[in-house]
């Protein structure tokens, strides 16, 4: 089970993960449930629906059902009727899947539980039937050795990791004894899949840690390049040919004097679009002469005899040239590591279990996971069953330097690559440049504290959000298309293909896109056009927008700049190119998004941006009947503390009353600083009672929360607090904000520390 508190991450874990079943509230922030299954089923989605919710009137559950749902529970519910009705429409579902799976040769049958491979059937342990099965089922996704457990064993008879490892190789060993290649793949670093049935299998010496130190981490970029973008090309080898067979004919008509503008607008459409693509497949060479086949076209019946001739050989050379050097290797791109935690995972391999165990218990007040290894071996091995986010790892020690540098090496070539923090001791210099140059983020110096451990993994990992985002990319060219997203998609990228301009105000308001990539010629609407009317939209007129362009002549460049472009990208696409510049900018806006929404010191959203959030609050509270509270939160004799240990101390408790909030409310509760001593949070669905309860237990915690600067000081402080509902206390964001706050004051003004919630007298 997988739990979203919104309606809006809802549908992005939708849109990233496959669901077998969605329960669905129907009165959710950010995206209610109604609009939430309208939405599932409007895009294709076909697994069941069960609505849950305390709307229990005959229109609401009409609606529900029109929505899409399949089902429709009323709270209270009864737990054993609920488990039941759900476990009947995974029924419905099973019951309609095809019942035979096939990959190439190798078939099972859910119905009568045979296995074969050409013919030959197989005999399977139970297990082993059941992993081939989770594997056939879900060919497109890398299962850990966890992931595994959970889909397999029972909660309460789990058993080590080394059962999985023993039932694959198991598996193995009697497919191979049947004839049939080696189906299941290792994953280095994350688990299990199913082979692409286009892949050769791997030689084991693929898979085995690297022994030597390479001075750069990118050295493998290139093949992987290649490796992701290859299965394109096999699959649009057709389209090319009949690409060429455009321009011969165009040749011919010219030949025969039987021109005409039809014919030459589709020529040079076919000869641009080639000119843009066969580049990124390596074919420089086919880019050279699809381009002087475009430049000679434009001239159409104004071309010579000779030039004819000369376009004609051109042609021919380009097929040639398609012919002898168009053999890449068909192969499917990476596939991300998937993950039910989402708290970032950090690695700290180190020998110092003390300190270890500092940073694990530092972690969860910074909404982080940690796995501690004590040496590079068990490192390794952790390495096989999990994904972190980061590693941290100690290279002080001089026997296990050229052992670590290796480990670095090989997480920076991941896609996407895995930063590392690392501990370099007294390194001079030159070791220092040898760590960087095998892909080190940040080099740490010792003695430090936990909190300065975790500040400088929260600053590497903020590239690692835009893994999160979503990227728009619009271009007539379906090969462009699926390169884009074969590059992109491994890195965590989000990709919305659009191929049809026509659609494209609707795609933006249905995606809402982090990144924009425009292709600049497109038949009916250009990119040009389209980046007008986004710098013309309040909504997007910051939106980052991306170029993609095979000419590169000033007067392109200018254009394109002009017209209101971040970058360009000249095609062909260079692909290590276009992925570090889709990931500066998209980590350059994330940045400049940070430092416009959340307070520095605290971490909360600033004034400015708790406003515009409360009002969105206060909108869908309206639309949908709900309550919601607002409180105001004050840090008692703030001023006292300032002057008697400093305004430095002031800050400190400032910023772990920060992280004690974002901690403390959840992600679809407003957490923002008002100003001075003073913090606002909204709390949607809320009544005021309910709020209250809440805030009393975070007094508590506050109470007993020790604030420390760097050591040296400690000290506990008390907050009070007023709050207010909508609609009983006003329906206005400022009518609201006043009645928390003199509420508040009336609490401080009587000398005691509580909250205040009651009407005046």
């Amino acid at each position: 089970v997988e739990i979203a508190n919104n309606g809006q991450l809802g549908w992005e874990m939708v849109q990233a993960f496959e669901y077998d079943l969605l329960l669905l509230d129907v009165l959710l922030p950010q995206l209610d449930g109604i609009s939430f299954c309208k939405q599932v089923r409007s895009q294709g989605y076909q697994m069941p629906i069960l609505l849950l919710t305390g709307l229990a009137d005959h229109h609401d559950k009409a609606l529900g059902l029109d929505a899409g749902a399949d089902d429709y529970v009323v709270k209270p519910f009864d737990p054993e009727e609920l488990t039941a009705r759900i476990r009947a429409l995974l029924r419905r579902v099973s019951s309609s899947l095809q019942p035979l799976l096939e990959w190439g040769n190798l078939q099972l049958d859910p119905i009568s539980c045979e296995v074969q491979y050409a013919n030959h059937l197989l005999s399977l342990t139970p297990k082993e039937y059941a992993l081939l099965e989770l594997f056939l089922r879900n060919h497109r996704r890398v299962f850990s050795c966890g992931d595994i457990l959970e889909h397999l064993w029972a909660y309460e008879d789990v058993p080590g990791e080394e059962a999985v490892r023993t039932h694959i190789k198991g598996l193995r060993q009697k497919l191979k004894a049947a004839g049939a290649p080696d189906v299941v793949e290792t994953v280095y670093g994350i688990g299990y899949r199913l082979r692409p049935l286009e892949h050769l299998p791997l030689s084991t010496e693929a898979q085995k840690p690297s022994s030597s130190v390479s001075s750069s981490s990118g050295s493998s970029t290139q093949p992987q390049i290649l490796s992701l973008i290859g299965g394109v090309w096999h699959r649009f080898r057709p389209r090319i040919d009949e690409q060429i067979a455009v321009l011969e004919q165009a040749v011919s008509s010219l030949s025969n004097e039987t021109w005409n503008p039809e014919l030459q607008q589709q020529a040079l459409q076919e000869a641009h679009t080639l000119a843009g693509a066969l580049g990124t497949f390596g074919l420089s060479e086919g880019t050279r002469l699809a381009r002087e086949i475009e430049s000679d076209l434009k001239e159409g019946q104004g071309l010579k005899k000779k030039q004819i001739q000369r376009l004609g050989d051109r042609v021919t050379s380009l097929r040639q040239n398609i012919e002898q050097n168009g053999n890449l290797p068909a192969s499917a791109p990476v596939v991300p590591m998937q993950l039910s935690d989402s708290r970032p995972l950090l690695m700290v391999v180190e020998r110092d279990q003390p300190f270890a165990e500092s940073i694990g218990n530092a972690a969860e007040s910074w909404g982080m996971r940690v796995a501690i290894a004590a040496d590079f071996l068990e490192a390794r091995q952790m390495l096989n069953r999990i994904q972190p986010q980061a590693v941290l790892l100690d290279l002080e020690e001089a026997e296990h330097y050229s052992v670590g540098l290796n480990l670095i090496t090989e997480l920076s070539r991941q896609v996407p690559p895995v930063p590392v923090l690392a501990f370099a001791g007294q390194s001079g210099l030159a070791e220092r440049l040898e760590i960087l140059r095998c892909g080190g983020r940040t080099l740490l110096q010792k003695p430090i504290l936990p909190e300065q451990v975790f500040e400088a993994v929260a600053r590497v990992l903020r590239r690692n959000e835009v893994m999160q985002s979503k990227v728009l990319v619009v271009d007539d060219d379906p090969r462009i298309l699926s390169i884009l997203s074969n590059l992109l998609e491994p890195w965590g990228l989000k990709i919305i293909p659009l191929s049809d301009p026509q659609k494209f105000l609707e795609t933006m308001e249905s995606t809402l896109p982090d990144l924009l990539v425009l292709d600049v010629e497109m038949p009916e609407v250009s990119g040009l056009e389209l980046c007008q009317v986004v710098r013309n939209d309040l909504r997007w007129s910051n939106l980052p927008i991306l170029f993609l362009t095979a000419h590169t002549d000033p007067n392109t460049v200018s254009e394109v700049f002009a017209g209101g472009a971040d970058d360009f990208v000249s095609k062909p696409i260079v692909g290590p190119e276009l992925v570090t510049r889709i990931l500066n900018r998209l980590e350059r806006t994330k940045l400049l998004r940070r430092l416009a929404e959340i307070d520095p010191l605290t971490g909360t959203l600033n004034r400015q941006k708790s406003n515009q959030e409360l009002e969105d609050f206060l909108r869908s509270a309206a639309r949908l009947r709900q309550p919601m509270a607002i409180a105001l939160l004050d840090i008692d004799q703030l001023r006292l503390v300032n002057n008697q240990y400093g305004h430095e101390m002031g800050d400190t408790v400032l910023r772990q009353l920060g992280h004690l909030l974002r901690m403390t409310f959840h992600s679809e509760d407003i957490v923002g600083r008002w100003g001075g001593e003073e913090f606002m949070i909204g709390m949607y669905g809320m009544t005021k009672s309910d709020a209250v309860q809440r805030l009393t237990h975070l007094l508590e915690s506050v109470q007993k929360q020790t604030f420390t600067m760097s050591g040296d000081h400690a000290l506990q402080i008390t907050c009070s607090a007023g709050v207010a509902e909508y609609p009983q206390d006003g329906s206005d964001l400022q009518v609201l904000c006043r009645t928390a706050d003199r509420r508040l004051r009336r609490v401080k003004q009587a000398g005691v520390t509580g909250i205040g919630s009651e009407n005046d007298p």
